[in-house]
């Protein structure tokens, strides 16, 4: 996967999926799963193409093979004009991988800036999708607005696109069970513990990805040795508590686990942590990078009389988790 924040080093030509595809959930797959046929099978291209795309043929041109591709924006539009920083549902790391599991080569990072966000909908097109993209086909869902204060609707997309031969593909709104797939409704659901709807509308279970570090290593001394996550800055955590997980990396495999996500108000701590016990495994993690995925919520975050009381309350938690992900497995 080539990853570039710099409009001198992208690769072209392209076919993309333009938008900000934050979690790359069910909805925005209709969007960027299109790239990769349109990259693979040479889709239809409009009268009158520039850039090496052929009129003639109806379908890409020789001189290059175009590249499948995602163009977003960094930062977020919103965190640029706001001030706040936001919270990713998918980091840009983990957004490559899965993007790269759909058949995407190149994600593009445009710099959002005063200079981009000031472009009408005409320059957009012509500056950036098609002189420094060299677009030979576009994605779009239903929704996008583009260019100054966001003036452009699809059809001003698909008309001045047409001006240069490329063809425009609108996904339509995914719903589930009548409810609008969308990061907003996703980030709602992890926070408020609602792990079952968030999974369904991302398609997966959430995934937190992180090296594992020294902790305070109260747990082995309670028989509950854990490893401690250390994630991006700008990951979106969901509530705090009690998970049911499945940890994986290369050198682990794929592990059940029971994982706390919060301030461990039982010992007065003060920093949220991210903290995993394998079920079935002890050894040495330490350095090692844990792609976890959040099967189940167990039970909100709480304070223990003792540390006998926290202990006992991890062994209910461990079994009930153990239950849980070996009925997956049947």
């Amino acid at each position: 996967m080539w990853i570039t924040s710099s409009l001198e080093t992208i690769k072209t030509p392209t076919v993309i999926a333009l938008g900000n595809f934050d979690g790359v959930h069910r909805g925005h797959q209709r969007v960027i799963e299109p790239v990769a046929v349109a990259a693979r099978v040479g889709l239809p291209v409009l009268a009158g193409a520039v850039h090496g795309v052929s009129s003639e043929t109806g379908s890409f041109g020789t001189d290059a093979a175009p590249i499948p591709t995602v163009v977003t924006f960094y930062p977020h539009p919103q965190e640029f004009f706001t001030g706040q920083r936001r919270l990713l549902l998918t980091p840009i790391s983990e957004k490559a991988q899965y993007l790269q599991t759909l058949g995407i080569e190149q994600l593009v990072l445009l710099p959002f800036d005063w200079a981009l966000a000031n472009l009408t909908p005409q320059e957009f097109v012509e500056q950036i999708l098609v002189e420094r993209l060299q677009a030979r086909w576009i994605s779009v869902g239903q929704d996008f607005r583009f260019g100054r204060k966001r003036a452009g609707t699809i059809a001003d997309l698909q008309q001045i696109a047409a001006q240069y031969g490329i063809p425009v593909e609108v996904a339509s709104l995914h719903l589930h069970q009548g409810e609008r797939i969308s990061s907003s409704a996703i980030r709602q659901a992890l926070s408020q513990g609602d792990l079952d709807r968030a999974n369904q509308l991302l398609g997966r279970p959430y995934t937190l990805v992180g090296k594992v570090i020294a902790g305070k290593q109260l747990g082995r001394t309670i028989g509950f040795p854990t490893a401690n996550l250390q994630l991006p800055d700008d990951k979106f955590l969901p509530c705090c508590g009690v998970y049911s997980v499945w940890a994986k990396s290369a050198e682990l495999g794929q592990q059940p686990g029971v994982m706390n996500i919060g301030y461990r108000p039982t010992v007065d701590g003060q920093q949220i942590s991210v903290e995993v016990h394998l079920l079935d495994w002890s050894g040495d993690l330490y350095g090692q990078t844990l792609t976890v995925s959040l099967e189940q919520f167990l039970r909100p975050e709480q304070k223990f009389a003792s540390l006998d009381d926290l202990k006992a309350q991890i062994q209910r938690d461990a079994e009930q988790a153990r239950l849980g992900l070996a009925a997956q497995q049947v």
